[in-house]
C-alpha cells in the first residue's frame, strides 16, 4: 500500500497561530526515525520542543523522546505489544494495551497508526488507545481513537472516541499527512 521509507524531510505549520515543525524520518535497519524540532503555541502559551520516536520495522513504536526549551523532558519506551516502561525499565502499567503515541504538536502521529495497520476499505476501522501527550505539560494519559480508511493509501479519518473532534486525513505515499483540516498544513 505504502512505498518503502526512503530518508526524507518534511514540514508542517499551525493553521491557527504560529509556529513551524522541521521533521526527518528515515528507516534503518531496525525500523523507523523520525525526529523533528517544532515551535508554536498551545492555549496562548508559546513552546518549543525537540523530539524522536522510534518504532521497529513493523511500524510499532518502541522509543519516544521529548525535550522541551524549557528543560523538561519525557522518556518512554514501549516493548512494541502495548506495554510501556521507563528507560531505566520501571513499568507504567497505566498505558497497557497502547500500541503507538500521539505528540500533540505535530500530524507525523497519525502516521504511525495508519502505517502500522495498513487499513484498506475491506479492514474499514480501528479502534486504539493511544499515548498522548500535550506538549504543554508533557504529562501523557491514554486517549482513545478511532481510524477509518476512506481510500486506501490516501485519506483516512480520524475520530475522537468520546466524539470531540474528527477530521479527514489525505496521507502521501509514505503515509505522512499532507493536510490536517483546522490544525496543520504541509508547507
Amino acid at each position: 500500500m505504502f512505498r518503502p521509507l526512503a530518508p526524507r524531510t518534511v514540514r508542517w505549520r499551525p493553521l491557527q497561530g504560529e509556529g513551524l515543525e522541521h521533521m526527518s524520518i528515515e528507516a534503518t535497519p531496525a525500523g523507523v526515525v523520525a525526529r523533528s524540532v517544532v515551535i508554536g503555541s498551545q492555549d496562548g502559551a508559546g513552546f518549543g520542543a525537540a523530539w524522536q520516536i522510534r518504532c521497529d520495522t513493523l511500524w510499532r513504536t518502541r522509543e519516544v523522546r521529548v525535550r522541551a526549551a524549557d528543560g523538561r523532558t519525557l522518556a518512554l519506551d514501549s516493548d512494541g505489544e502495548g506495554r510501556w516502561s521507563r528507560p531505566d525499565g520501571a513499568p507504567l502499567p497505566a498505558f497497557d494495551g497502547c500500541m503507538d503515541v500521539d505528540l500533540s504538536a505535530t500530524p507525523f502521529s497519525n502516521t504511525l497508526p495508519i502505517r502500522r495497520l495498513s487499513l484498506d476499505l475491506a479492514d474499514g476501522t480501528a479502534e486504539l488507545r493511544m499515548v498522548y501527550v500535550p506538549f504543554d505539560t508533557l504529562e501523557p494519559f491514554v486517549d482513545g481513537q478511532r481510524y477509518t480508511c476512506l481510500l486506501s493509501g490516501r485519506l483516512y479519518r480520524y475520530q475522537a472516541v468520546d466524539g470531540s473532534f474528527s477530521a479527514d486525513l489525505p496521507v502521501d505515499e509514505d503515509g505522512l499527512v499532507t493536510d490536517y483540516p483546522t490544525l496543520f498544513a504541509r508547507v
